[in-house]
């Protein structure tokens, strides 16, 4: 009877092992819910801002204002590190790598932007701020407006 029990017990174990591991949970998809969209419009709104004061950085390297060339990248452009982190980090994976390899594209372009802006070299500046306004639409274009199912 001892044997039986053991026997049955070892058979139980068995059976509950293979169909706990035949059983496993099926992979789910990543998609952009309602509620994911939600929050991402929401960190999309500083961004859309800036995009639109590139416009007025433009003007600044034209007129050759260098002084607040430099202060409009460190000012109002100053959070834009954060706030494309912030976005980016609420993409899914393979969106957020392409994202985030765009945003340091455009922090370059900035940064090449300042440079020249300290050398007054009205030449690269403007170079800089045309492929700036490419990356940026670039960005922009990666980040979703609808939800996917």
């Amino acid at each position: 009877m001892k044997t039986l029990r053991s026997f049955l017990a070892v058979i139980l174990v068995l059976v509950a092992t293979v169909l706990v591991s035949c059983s496993s949970p099926q992979a789910v998809v990543p998609t952009y819910t309602p509620e994911k969209i939600q929050t991402i419009n929401t960190y999309r709104i500083p961004v859309d801002q800036a995009r639109t004061k590139m416009s007025e950085l433009g003007e600044l390297i034209q007129e050759e204002n260098w002084n607040t060339t430099r202060s409009y990248i460190h000012g109002p452009l100053g959070f834009l590190r954060r706030d494309f982190r912030y976005l980016s980090a609420n993409l899914l994976p393979e969106d957020e790598e392409q994202a985030q390899e765009i945003a340091s594209d455009i922090f370059l372009r900035l940064e090449n932007i300042d440079v020249a802006a300290k050398e007054n070299n009205v030449n690269v500046a403007s170079a800089q701020y045309l492929k700036a306004v490419n990356d940026f639409d670039s960005y922009i274009k990666i980040i979703p407006t609808e939800p996917t199912s």
